[in-house]
């Protein structure tokens, strides 16, 4: 498939089914006009006088509609999965009038959701198109977990000698939740599980910087490579175990091993 030419994407539905017979829409231009959700009444519509208008008759709304305060972080969350499932294909580009189409609203809550994925390196913008996904290197996922460890580690073994076994256990459920992702399989699941485990551990530190900073980078990990096998369910269960590991190490402060099954599980990492 070319790359330059927009795919009608792949991608989850979780708010409303698509149109019967709804033809493709062409990718936005430059320039950019607002709009709203199918079925949203905005007030200080015009009628045709010129004047606002509270009483136009307004589209019938999808079966499942969008809270219009929420749609754009539901489409954000959404983009995401189809990232980390990759239903978003590296290299391909798409477009935000048929991604709305798919999901029920329109251009702009998929394009607001997009450009914030172009902040974070995600996608790129093709002027006139769309956004194209980034395809990403085998290099740039070993630097990625190379900076994860050097920010995580050293704090792990810091919290390792003081944190109390009975904080650590809080941790438990975290644990069990990436466990039972990856038991089925849902690679979309075990990435948000993932980052949730991790964002745990660090923020016993109290430091909200690096928190922040290492879960964006955590993200940008899980972007599936445009040629690599997609992960197996042994994997995700493999990956798992080792945060069970890890926190039984961490209760025990045994620091060698917490140290030794951190810097494995960024290198060797399916998430």
């Amino acid at each position: 498939m070319e790359q330059g030419r927009a795919r009608d994407a792949a991608v989850p539905r979780p708010y409303a089914p698509e149109a019967p017979g709804m033809p493709e829409t062409s990718a936005p231009g430059a320039r950019r006009v607002p709009e709203q959700a199918r079925g949203e009444h905005t007030h200080g519509e015009q009628d045709g006088s010129g004047c606002p208008s509270r009483s136009q008759p307004q589209a019938q709304p999808p079966s499942s509609p969008i809270r219009r305060h929420s749609v754009r972080g539901q489409i954000l969350d959404a983009l995401r999965t189809a990232l980390v499932s990759g239903e978003l294909a590296p290299g391909e580009v798409y477009s935000a009038p048929v991604l709305g189409e798919r999901f029920g609203v329109s251009a702009t809550p998929v394009r607001e959701a997009m450009q914030q994925l172009a902040l974070e390196g995600a996608v790129e913008v093709v002027l006139n198109r769309g956004f194209r996904v980034i395809e990403r290197s085998a290099r740039e996922l070993a630097e990625l977990a190379e900076v994860r460890a050097l920010l995580e580690v050293p704090v792990m073994l810091r919290l390792a000698r003081t944190v109390s076994a009975e904080r650590w256990a809080e941790l438990v459920p975290l644990a069990e939740a990436t466990g039972a992702a990856a038991a089925v399989g849902d690679r979309a699941a075990y990435a948000e599980s993932d980052r949730a485990f991790h964002r745990a551990l660090l923020a016993l530190s109290g430091n909200q910087q690096l928190v922040m900073v290492a879960d964006d980078l955590h993200r940008r990990s899980q972007w599936p490579l445009v040629s690599a096998p997609a992960v197996r369910r042994a994997d995700l269960v493999a990956d798992a175990a080792e945060h069970s590991a890890l926190l039984d190490a961490l209760m025990a402060r045994d620091l060698p091993v917490v140290q030794s099954l951190i810097r494995e599980h960024f290198m060797g990492s399916a998430g």
